[in-house]
């Protein structure tokens, strides 16, 4: 299932030791899925944010990226992707609104999964198409507003939403194919917490609510800088 492991020469923090002491925590949280600890254990987050943070990245921690942006913990990062592969089948066609700093993007493509993310900061789509062709990751990105997802390239098998909103965007829904997964944050303020959403084959919804989180606002339009 996993389809390729990203390697780093560092030393010190950037050290694959280092990466396999954070699933190791994760693991202790609650963290169950192996494929998931698998693809934490191979991505090295530290090239995913400025390098005068490096030395923090593989603190369970959120990070910030610029423009009032953050890096999600690793947590949250694991449990969102143990979420969409919860259901019978794993999900080969997913879709990610929010690339920011292009690191869950990179978890989902180790997992062998077929990427669509799409960011609506221009200045950080860049950096992180640069992330993704230094390390030879092969996914689709575009530059555009969240809310309207990529219908072109629809439906997914599984649709990750990072950033939240008080509802569930309902053209997100329409792009989730039957038997698919989408994983949001939900809510306002401090009241935020995951969502998670089955498509039925009758096109029906399942709907669970999941573990309290705290996301940026997945807000309207784009921004060029």
């Amino acid at each position: 299932m996993i389809g390729r492991t990203l390697h780093s020469s560092g030393v010190g923090f950037t050290s694959q030791r280092v990466r396999d002491r954070l699933v190791e925590r994760l693991r202790e949280q609650g963290i169950r899925n192996p494929y998931v600890l698998q693809a934490i254990g191979s991505v090295p987050r530290h090239l995913f944010i400025d390098e005068v943070l490096a030395s923090r990245a593989y603190e369970d921690s959120a990070l910030p990226i610029g423009f009032g942006q953050t890096i999600s913990q690793p947590w949250v990062v694991a449990r969102m992707t143990e979420l969409i592969l919860e259901g019978d089948t794993v999900p080969k066609h997913v879709l990610e609104i929010g690339t920011g700093s292009g690191y869950q993007a990179a978890v989902l493509a180790a997992l062998g999964m077929q990427v669509h993310t799409v960011e609506r900061i221009g200045e950080l789509l860049r950096t992180a198409r640069k992330r993704f062709r230094a390390q030879g990751i092969t996914l689709r990105s575009k530059h555009d507003d969240g809310h309207i997802g990529w219908a072109e390239e629809g439906p997914f098998d599984a649709i990750m939403v990072t950033a939240g909103a008080q509802a569930i965007v309902e053209g997100l829904i329409d792009q989730l194919a039957p038997g698919g997964t989408l994983v949001a944050p939900v809510g306002g303020g401090a009241t935020q917490a995951l969502v998670r959403i089955r498509k039925l084959a009758d096109g029906s919804l399942d709907i669970k609510e999941m573990e309290p989180v705290m996301f940026v606002p997945l807000l309207p339009g784009v921004v060029d800088q």
